[in-house]
């Protein structure tokens, strides 16, 4: 079998292993979205380039909400499989397509109907809103793809396979690519052709992920008996996953409001704050990779019953951050303007000027988004909701505060403080909570342990 335990070995080399596939699987995932703006800026112009940025984090709110609480139902999957209970392995499948299928209906319907309120709910600029309508209404009924490729390559890294998503998330990333080229400039669909390249690559990699997992591990194949869950085992995955929904879910209503104050900037500001998060997301993946192979590592030997395992990870994951937050700086502060001049055919200096303000000031504090995003997936890979909804409550809070305010005193400058606000304001509740949980769940590991050996 294909699956890997993370319970034993240096969690150094481990982590670094386990988070390249990853790493690149997370870089071709966001090559969907690099094509789209790429394609759709250069043969569309500024405002379809602006159009698409309006929607991210109205599309980030309902994708975020589904993905964040199937990673938390796959939690539950990688205890079982750290604890060697194979059968309940199967039957948390099942509980996370269960689940899964049930949020992406609710949510579907509750975000479709209404895209062009919510755009204009937030600001969006008259001169992009019927673009951004377009594009929205079809990720929103496109979600179910998102999310269900999601659903695999979480339980399939719950097993420790990394690879196995990768290959099909490349597949479709060439696929995205060909299809907004065809849809865009042969077919001359627009905004809508874009929208409908992503959804369709993201389709196909979905079905071939899932019929793939079901041939290639043995321990994934689902019989008739595997689907009869109890409520108990089904409430066992919502304690973990729905938490960990709501507190994105709250993390992006900050976004949503930062989004709110940029709008009346005008599409300018919009089209360049689109340019440089797009950016920013592609250098960012592999932070991202690093913690989700900690929420795996730390759910896996929290199954184990190795706390200290836990702890050499966090050390490990925290020393990786650093150095890629070094390397990202030196990058981003040597060649910004070449990689945001690939968005335009024909460069626009205010554009450039304004997305380089934004990265070079963003990229400073990367370390900060390292802590947040490991101890949030350690602690989500122990199964601990409270810490991690209290920083994306903290993160709320700074994110929107700072919008409001120092966007009114500075403008764009401030907007382009306000992330980083956030991330610093939601590490430092992590790494308390983290230090918290951690001391809590040793003393009871060696209670347990004095109560085993009293009783030899």
């Amino acid at each position: 079998m294909a699956q890997k335990q993370l319970t034993e070995g240096k969690p150094l080399k481990l982590i670094l292993c386990f988070m390249l596939p990853i790493f690149l699987g997370n870089l071709f995932q966001q090559f969907y979205n690099f094509v789209d703006a790429l394609v759709v800026g250069r043969f569309l112009g500024i405002n379809a380039l602006g159009a698409v940025g309006a929607t991210s984090p109205l599309i980030f709110l309902v994708i975020s909400f589904i993905f964040a609480s199937t990673q938390g139902f796959s939690v539950i999957t990688a205890q079982k499989f750290g604890a060697q209970k194979y059968e309940e392995v199967k039957k948390s499948l099942s509980a996370s397509l269960i689940l899964s299928f049930l949020l992406t209906f609710v949510l579907t319907i509750l975000s479709a109907p209404f895209s062009y309120k919510m755009l204009a709910f937030l600001n969006t600029p008259p001169d992009i809103i019927n673009l951004a309508n377009d594009y929205l209404y079809i990720m929103f009924i496109g979600i179910f793809a998102t999310v269900f490729y999601n659903v695999s390559s979480n339980v399939i890294r719950a097993l420790g396979d990394s690879k196995t998503p990768l290959y099909f998330l490349i597949f479709s990333s060439f696929l995205n690519i060909a299809l907004d080229i065809i849809f865009i400039a042969k077919f001359n669909m627009g905004i809508k052709g874009a929208a409908w390249a992503t959804v369709i690559s993201q389709g196909v990699s979905t079905i071939l992920c899932i019929i793939f997992m079901f041939c290639k591990f043995p321990i994934l194949r689902l019989k008739k008996q595997d689907w009869k869950v109890s409520f108990e085992f089904l409430y066992e995955h919502l304690r973990v996953g729905i938490p960990m929904g709501f507190q994105m879910s709250v993390l992006t209503i900050g976004i949503i409001a930062l989004q709110y104050v940029l709008n009346g900037f005008g599409s300018i500001a919009v089209a360049a704050y689109t340019t440089a998060m797009r950016v920013d997301q592609m250098f960012s993946q592999t932070l991202l990779a690093i913690g989700a192979t900690a929420a795996v590592f730390s759910a896996q030997n929290y199954g184990a019953n190795k706390m200290s395992r836990i702890r050499e990870g966090a050390r490990a994951s925290v020393l990786l951050a650093g150095i890629i937050s070094i390397i990202s700086m030196i990058i981003i502060v040597l060649f910004s303007d070449n990689i945001i001049s690939l968005f335009m055919s024909e460069p626009n200096s205010e554009v450039i000027h304004l997305a380089e303000i934004y990265l070079h000031i963003i990229v400073i504090f990367y370390f900060f988004l390292g802590v947040l995003l490991i101890y949030r997936n350690i602690l989500q890979g122990m199964g601990s909701v409270m810490a991690p909804l209290a920083s994306g409550i903290s993160e709320l809070i700074a994110r929107t505060l700072c919008a409001f305010i120092l966007g009114h005193y500075f403008k764009y400058l401030g907007i382009c403080f306000a992330t980083p606000c956030a991330w610093i304001a939601a590490a430092i509740v992590l790494y308390l909570g983290y230090k918290i949980s951690l001391a809590k769940n040793l003393k009871k590991l060696k209670n347990k342990q004095r109560l085993q050996n009293n009783r030899v």
